[in-house]
């Protein structure tokens, strides 16, 4: 498999809506360029949606990014699924983090992934042994 960029929820955010994000959307749009350099595929997994989709009044940013700038959202499986629920226990995270567990799933899905991430000390806490997966704050 690719290397690729996979987006939380802060990072997500940030690259749609950059007016609210100021110094955030910069950092997220500096990574995204090394991304695409290095020609790796950008991912978003699907339940970060659920965070930053707010209905079709709201979302034209989203589906903009989603449409524009070669994201590509990454399905909830079975297997990411249960990735998930395995790393929350490893690190002695609550369900609270669950977005998050399956952000990083769905980084251990590809031979190598960057996190985008705007929480980097859960997203570091998940990931503990993995070495294919790292964690770039934004």
């Amino acid at each position: 498999m690719a290397e690729a960029l996979i987006l939380d929820s802060e990072a997500f955010h940030a690259l749609a809506r950059p007016d609210d994000r100021g110094v955030l959307f910069h950092r997220a749009m500096a990574i995204l360029a090394i991304a695409h350099e290095h020609r790796a595929l950008v991912r978003v997994p699907a339940p970060v949606l659920a965070e930053v989709c707010r209905g079709p009044r709201f979302d034209a940013p989203i589906d903009h990014l989603l449409n524009d700038r070669g994201v590509s959202v990454v399905d909830l499986t079975r297997s990411i699924a249960q990735r998930a629920g395995g790393l929350l226990t490893k690190a002695r995270m609550s369900s609270e983090h669950a977005v998050d567990a399956f952000v990083a799933a769905t980084a251990l899905e590809f031979d190598t992934a960057i996190v985008a991430t705007g929480d980097p000390s859960d997203m570091q806490r998940l990931l503990t042994g993995h070495s294919q997966a790292r964690v770039f704050s934004i």
